[in-house]
């Protein structure tokens, strides 16, 4: 890796060690990265992910309150010159009580042969566009002829989802959405069907879209209790479930009784087990995301697998997307050069 010419590329435009560059919210919003970027940069890091061609500890946090957490989550991806922390947290009930997002957070960027910030910047964009292409390369791996997809939640992340399945799952025919708010569900509508051409229904209840979607994805809320909102007896074999919200939403025996049940980090999810995210216990796992991506695993084998492929975010797709937003800002003079 030619890091020494990396740094001399930064170096025109910030003094390393005495400066950063500090991005706002809007600012990495509208960099102008597609979504097609996005999900090339994620399909390159799941890759390597599966590959090991990288540092990534699990994450790591603090717990103020009963319901919420805080995560630090460093990585380190060499082939893309990205080495950085995004600091998290999680506060479920943050919606209701003060019309604030469940999560929000910070990324720091680093210069790899120094070790100096060079960039800080909000994470909140780029956690709602790698956490869909995550579900979304998942899904295309596992069932690519899918010809019917559902999302419950229609929030930030339902309204992504729904935007980034029609780049890979190219034989849909029709996208079922569920949230037990309605006008989050127009919303969704509303925002998303004028760009693509799959018709988008607002479902009925729950098991309307576990009975007739093929693929199924759910971004709710985080929580250590299990709401088995989908109850086992809906789930049929031959179906795949990519849940982003652990497993708050689903009943675990699905989990349980999948043919397959694959994470993107085994190790994240033994953590989670082990601060009690999984009550009824962690299922056995079959291998990571990044393993099937890179051809390195096998995913779906038989047509009436049941498979579940849990994907609760990594920091290497964090960085990547990072560093792709520093470095378009940096080229364009966009942000704020600030004094360490």
């Amino acid at each position: 890796m030619n890091f020494i010419k990396d740094r001399e590329v930064i170096s025109e435009k910030l003094s390393i060690g005495k400066e950063l560059l500090y991005l706002t919210k809007p600012q990495c919003e509208n960099i102008g990265i597609t979504r097609q970027r996005i999900l090339k940069l994620i399909e390159e890091v799941l890759i390597a992910h599966g590959k090991k061609e990288y540092e990534m500890p699990a994450k790591i946090g603090v717990h103020p309150l009963e319901e919420v957490f805080y995560h630090a989550m460093p990585a380190y991806l060499p082939s893309k010159k990205a080495v950085g922390v995004k600091w998290i947290e999680c506060y479920p009930n943050n919606p209701k009580k003060f019309n604030l997002p469940q999560t929000t957070g910070l990324l720091v960027l680093n210069d790899i042969l120094s070790g100096c910030p060079i960039a800080i910047m909000d994470s909140t964009w780029l956690t709602a566009m790698r956490t869909p292409a995550v579900t979304v390369l998942a899904a295309a791996a596992l069932h690519s002829d899918a010809e019917t997809f559902g999302m419950f939640g229609c929030g930030v992340q339902g309204i992504e989802h729904v935007r980034f399945i029609v780049k890979t799952l190219q034989k849909l025919k029709k996208i079922y959405i569920y949230d037990i708010v309605e006008d989050a569900m127009d919303n969704l509508i509303k925002i998303v069907q004028p760009e693509i051409d799959v018709e988008i229904i607002k479902g009925k209840s729950p098991r309307e879209l576990a009975e007739k979607c093929e693929v199924m994805s759910s971004a709710t809320i985080i929580i250590k209790d299990t709401l088995s909102v989908v109850k086992d007896e809906w789930i049929s074999k031959g179906q795949t479930i990519l849940p982003c919200d652990l497993n708050t939403f689903w009943d675990p025996d699905i989990s349980k009784r999948a043919d397959k049940y694959i994470v993107d980090s085994i190790e994240e999810h033994e953590l989670f087990n082990n601060m009690g995210y999984f009550p009824d216990g962690l299922p056995n796992i079959d291998c990571e995301t990044g393993e099937v991506i890179a051809g390195l695993q096998q995913g779906r084998t038989a047509k009436d697998q049941l498979i579940v492929c849990s994907n609760i975010g990594m920091s290497v797709c964090d960085v990547v997307v990072g560093r792709e937003i520093f470095d378009i800002a940096l080229e364009n003079d966009i942000g704020t050069i600030l004094p360490l």
